[in-house]
């Protein structure tokens, strides 16, 4: 391979990274020694962290200079969710490297290098973050000098226990004060930080993290490892010779047991005017059949739809059954707000923000009126669509005389077969395209119906 002499632009470098991957000969492996592949194998992870390093760096100049405010008209996040295909989550999480790295040079220089790798590099920023407010520029420096140091000898999750290490080199005489206020400040940014994330990985399994402060998440524990031990003493009493689940399930039973007899209590607040419910698309015979099969009704009784839902509601299972005149799902002008049927067929339909790249779920969104409600839109199905409140602000239309026209704005409507569709205005695209969320793609892809 050709040397490289002198400086080449960012375009340049990725374009040959990528031709240079294109021509990876990998039937030439078979001949690999296992020193070899052992090499390979180191190469590959130090240059895919000076790669992610590279993106990082480029997410932090996006965010810094707005870039994709000014040439698309929304937020960073969702235009790199949108046009890379990540998640909500991944398309943040790399923005948020990015500007932590953007704040630290000789951080960003080491990953650039790649003797410092992006796991690594997380791990220096949070110590870093941690350290006094007060401490002078020039012990910021040390410190991050220090860290990117440390790198070369500890992995990301031993550097992230260094902060007394840490500070008995920058200030040994008052270690112990500023450890007991580094104490303080971690416990008020635990509370800061708490959090509580699901993900459905598309397989069956949702999966969820999250964080607590230690005194809390003790609680927790505690109450969930109460349940998975009752639940382990019912089934020794059964059959003290079974083979019992790990305690990694157990905990996971109990923290199920514990949201079970909450729900059978009924101890939940109501949340969107009724009480926390599964919502079940259902046509017509599927209700009929699942009534049946629960000794609802005979299987020869001839119910109408209304009355199969209230006899399923009672039943706790809330069936949406769209198309059906079970419920009046249009209030036109009589008022404002959106009634509990109506948001229920909304978030049937939409599962989410409409707005591609948002992966906000209907508990997160508002119901958005398409003509508005002062502009004579009317609180109808068919005027509706759920949007989260930062993409709300986007295609929400100005009044006359009140900021930007239409022209300036995104803009929203329904297709042909009821599901929601965007147009951007014609500074992000001058044919002004029509985009849909890919779950709506997806669902077509699940059902094989061109229409949805």
């Amino acid at each position: 391979m050709e040397r490289i002499d002198g400086p080449v632009s960012t375009s340049e470098a990725l374009a040959g990274i990528g031709a240079l991957l294109d021509a990876v000969d990998a039937p030439a492996r078979a001949l690999a020694t296992d020193t070899d592949r052992l090499a390979l194998l180191q190469a590959a992870v130090q240059v895919a962290g000076r790669c992610t390093a590279l993106a990082q760096a480029l997410a932090g100049e996006v965010v810094q200079t707005e870039a994709a405010e000014h040439a698309h008209g929304t937020g960073a996040a969702t235009w790199l969710a949108d046009s890379t295909r990540l998640t909500r989550r991944e398309a943040s999480a790399l923005l948020f490297a990015g500007r932590d790295l953007a704040a630290l040079d000789r951080l960003r220089a080491a990953c650039l290098a790649g003797s410092v790798l992006p796991q690594q590099a997380r791990a220096i920023s949070r110590v870093l973050s941690d350290l006094p407010d007060d401490l002078p520029a020039t012990s910021l420096a040390q410190a991050e000098d220090v860290m990117v140091g440390y790198a070369g000898q500890f992995n990301s999750a031993e550097l992230a226990t260094l902060s007394r290490r840490l500070l008995d080199v920058l200030a040994p005489g008052v270690a112990d004060a500023v450890e007991a206020e580094r104490l303080e400040r971690e416990h008020e940014l635990a509370i800061r930080n708490r959090h509580l994330q699901f993900h459905n990985d598309g397989h069956g399994t949702t999966e969820f993290r999250g964080s607590l402060p230690t005194v809390d998440a003790d609680l927790l524990i505690r109450i969930v490892d109460a349940h998975a031990a009752q639940q382990k003493r019912a089934l020794e009493a059964i059959d003290p010779h079974q083979s019992l689940p790990s305690r990694g399930q157990r905990r996971a039973d109990g923290l199920m047991a514990l949201v079970h007899a909450h729900s059978r209590q009924a101890l939940a607040p109501n949340h969107g005017g009724d009480r926390p419910r599964v919502v079940v698309l259902l046509d017509y015979d599927q209700l009929r059949q699942r009534c049946i099969d629960a000794h609802l009704i005979g299987a020869d009784v001839a119910v109408a739809p209304s009355v199969l839902r209230r006899l399923a509601c009672d039943a706790d299972l809330l069936p949406v059954v769209l198309g059906g005149e079970s419920e009046p799902l249009d209030v036109g002008r009589s008022q404002r707000l959106v009634t509990g049927p109506i948001r229920a067929a909304l978030e049937a339909r939409d599962r989410g923000c409409a707005f591609p790249g948002c992966d906000k779920p209907p508990d997160d969104c508002h119901a958005h009126h398409i003509k508005p409600w002062w502009d004579g839109g009317e609180t109808a199905l068919r005027n509706l669509v759920l949007v989260c409140p930062h993409h709300h602000g986007i295609v929400e239309p100005g009044r006359p005389g009140q900021g930007p026209g239409s022209r300036h704005r995104w803009q929203i409507r329904l297709r042909a077969n009821g599901l929601p569709e965007v147009v951007p205005p014609r500074y992000v695209d001058r044919d002004q395209r029509p985009r849909q969320h890919s779950r709506y793609q997806r669902r077509r892809l699940r059902t094989g119906n061109p229409d949805g």
